[in-house]
């Protein structure tokens, strides 16, 4: 269940007596939080706004139902859940209940996930809703949460260590793109590919040093001395996209940064252009396929709310 914040509120309706008590910690190290939630009662829970986080559940004790449109799911001890935190959640608790929870922001997972298979990543991933506790990765997930979370209470050394804490949330975030299936589990499995070849890695080195200048196609072949062809070929087997494709992925993470770091006097429409996005409209659509927010809500310091759950 989540505690309601600001910027996301949450309505709780008592379904049995009025017995109600909860006990939740939360710590966060940045782009991960974790939490412990103790509830006694039974109760409803409806979340009112998107967050830009997906939300797993991972049960020690107890009972609950997560309502996403017309599914429900079951969440009991040994079988996690996770949810899209884009879309409108009513939970109901039937107290004793005991969860560990583990919250991470979708950019993170998104660029996790990018890293570890080599190339651009876009869209919702579509994870699957639960995942087994009981053994393999999502039992490994289960440990490392709990142990996570008693490392981060009181005074652990644990939270005196910036470097250990984004070791941290890279762990249990390609922990769950491992434990939880989802739309590019089959090609996480497939074997890594052979390295790219020259070609393939002088384009994107071109690519790098010249990404906010007005470049083309044949630019980009004549910089990795290939034919069109060539190229075309090289980044479909070793990146599995286009080059203009590839560009147009490290355009707009040049933007987002821009975006995160701009000052008072910069608009959405001047990062755009500086990096070649010429229709608004359409960046705007791409951003928001591809970061989970619009660019003018990344400039007003939109990254999600900070809630807990």
């Amino acid at each position: 269940m989540a505690l309601s914040t600001a910027t996301s509120p949450v309505k709780v309706e008592m379904l049995d007596g009025d017995h109600l008590a909860f006990d939740c910690e939360f710590f966060s190290t940045g782009s991960v939080s974790f939490a412990s939630c103790a509830y006694e009662g039974t109760f409803q829970c409806t979340r009112q706004a998107a967050t830009g986080k997906v939300l797993i559940f991972l049960p020690k004790q107890g009972r609950a139902v997560f309502r996403l449109g017309e599914d429900e799911l079951l969440s009991v001890p040994g079988k996690g859940t996770i949810i899209d935190g884009s879309t409108s959640t009513t939970t109901r608790i039937f107290g004793p209940r005991h969860h560990l929870g583990l919250f991470i922001d979708q950019r993170k997972i998104a660029k996790h996930l990018a890293n570890m298979l080599e190339c651009a990543v876009s869209g919702d991933l579509e994870f699957k809703p639960h995942m087994d506790l009981t053994s393999g990765p999502g039992l490994a997930l289960m440990q490392l949460v709990e142990t996570a979370y008693n490392g981060l209470r009181g005074d652990a050394p644990l939270r005196q260590s910036p470097m250990a804490l984004a070791s941290l949330g890279d762990a249990v975030t390609h922990l769950i793109l491992e434990a939880a299936p989802h739309r590019y589990s089959d090609q996480l499995a497939t074997p890594a590919s052979l390295p790219a070849p020259r070609h393939v890695k002088w384009a994107i080195e071109f690519m790098h040093a010249h990404i906010s200048e007005p470049i083309s196609m044949d630019d980009i072949a004549a910089a990795a001395r290939v034919s069109v062809r060539t190229l075309q070929q090289g980044f479909r087997q070793f990146r599995m996209t286009t080059p203009m494709a590839y560009l147009h992925e490290i355009r707009l993470t040049a933007a987002h940064r821009d975006l995160m770091n701009a000052d008072e006097v910069q608009s959405v429409a001047d990062v755009a252009l500086k990096w070649g996005f010429t229709h608004l409209g359409r960046f705007a659509a791409d951003y928001k396929k591809r970061f989970g927010v619009l660019p003018s809500q990344t400039l007003r310091g939109g990254k999600g709310p900070k809630e807990g759950l």
